[in-house]
């Protein structure tokens, strides 16, 4: 048997529809759910959604979390566990497991219950379309790193629960993670990187994630009707990246940012498609030049695209560019919004920010940077800007 912890009854107290679960680390938050979860489904006939962000991630986290908590509860047996599948038969309740990544998933049948786990990773077009399907209730976690849409769009709802847990409400927790942990708050009194860290890994209260690479951006609602259409950027994918597509406006002098295309396993056909059907099929469209093959089969469709000049450290000087132009981003980029949010600086062991970019959440900045790089090198005459040296 498993007892249960403070975060444990805590979760097992809510009752809205909607139940958004914050938390630092080590509070226990998944393994707590789930735990809620199965003793729930033991009792009932009920169909219980597992997400995340990707099957990774699943596997390492709720996925082995689940098979941990019924073995120690001896509810395992391995004629009920299709590994295949992904699936588990526990009584009358069957729980799936799948990754957000999987569009047929996210359209597929309805379910009694869903988790999302890692909520923040998850975009909140692909959550809208998971718990539209959900018949009973839904359970969100995450660490709240950055602002997303449970902060901007569900928490404060009347048909939403919201708690923080904390490390403190898992009284079960290895003594040596609670000193690490600890010692964050020491730390915190000198260091902005240890201040962050310690309210939202230790109390589990949103921060800011420090070292944001791109920082002068704001949230608009839409592009202006009357806003000109520059070009676009592309960034290649396919299996483990999204191919990301972002077009650029003007209005007014401001530059204007649109998310149109962001997504895993898209054949080169399929993204023709995608951008035919947006705004960008009359934009010159610039592109990774590491992809001539696609590229071509893009022109073939009869699409405007080029290859990026890339020359010496030109990641940097990309950045650089768009660091020099405030953004206006629209409110539908969401994927953008969440790269802008967590596109950091890579850290010393004293939590200092280095110049070298951590190469992740930069797929549709990459495609932004490609833009950039063409657009507004020092020929450009679309803006009047001020070049570092």
């Amino acid at each position: 048997m498993i007892t249960p912890t403070t975060a444990f009854t805590k979760i097992a107290e809510l009752q809205k529809p909607i139940r958004c679960i914050q938390g630092g680390t080590s509070a226990g938050k998944t393994y707590s759910i789930l735990h809620y979860l199965i003793l729930y489904a033991l009792k009932r006939n009920v169909l219980i959604s597992v997400v995340a962000e990707s099957m990774p991630v699943l596997k390492r986290g709720a996925y082995k979390d689940f098979q941990d908590i019924i073995i120690k509860m001896g509810l395992y047996d391995e004629k009920f566990h299709n590994k295949t599948d992904r699936t588990y038969q526990l009584n009358d309740s069957t729980f799936e497991f799948f990754s957000a990544d999987d569009s047929t998933k996210l359209r597929g049948s309805r379910r009694d219950i869903l988790f999302v786990n890692e909520a923040n990773n998850i975009s909140f077009e692909a959550f809208q379309e998971l718990n539209i399907r959900t018949k009973k209730f839904t359970f969100l976690d995450y660490n709240p790193t950055a602002p997303f849409y449970a902060h901007t769009d569900l928490i404060g709802q009347d048909n939403v629960d919201f708690l923080i847990v904390t490390y403190k409400d898992n009284e079960f927790l290895d003594s040596k993670i609670v000193t690490e942990i600890e010692t964050w708050r020491e730390k915190a009194l000198t260091s902005e990187y240890f201040a962050n860290r310690w309210k939202v890994m230790g109390l589990g209260q949103l921060g800011i994630q420090s070292g944001a690479i791109i920082t002068d951006w704001t949230e608009v609602d839409s592009v202006p009707v009357n806003a000109e259409l520059l070009g676009s950027g592309l960034d290649f994918g396919f299996t483990n990246d999204p191919t990301a597509l972002v077009s650029v406006y003007r209005y007014n002098g401001e530059v204007i940012i649109d998310e149109v295309v962001y997504q895993k396993g898209l054949l080169n056909s399929q993204l023709v498609s995608l951008i035919k059907s947006s705004t960008a099929k009359n934009a010159v469209i610039y592109a990774d030049s590491a992809e001539p093959k696609s590229i071509a089969e893009l022109k073939y469709y009869g699409l405007t695209v080029l290859p990026v000049i890339k020359g010496k450290d030109s990641i940097h000087y990309g950045l650089q560019l768009i660091q020099e132009q405030p953004l206006r981003v629209t409110s539908r980029s969401v994927n953008l919004i969440k790269e802008l949010q967590n596109y950091t600086w890579l850290k010393d062991k004293e939590g200092n920010s280095t110049s070298i970019p951590i190469d992740t959440y930069n797929h549709i900045i990459d495609a932004l940077r490609y833009f950039f790089l063409m657009k507004f090198s020092k020929k450009s005459t679309h803006f009047n800007l001020r070049w570092k040296r």
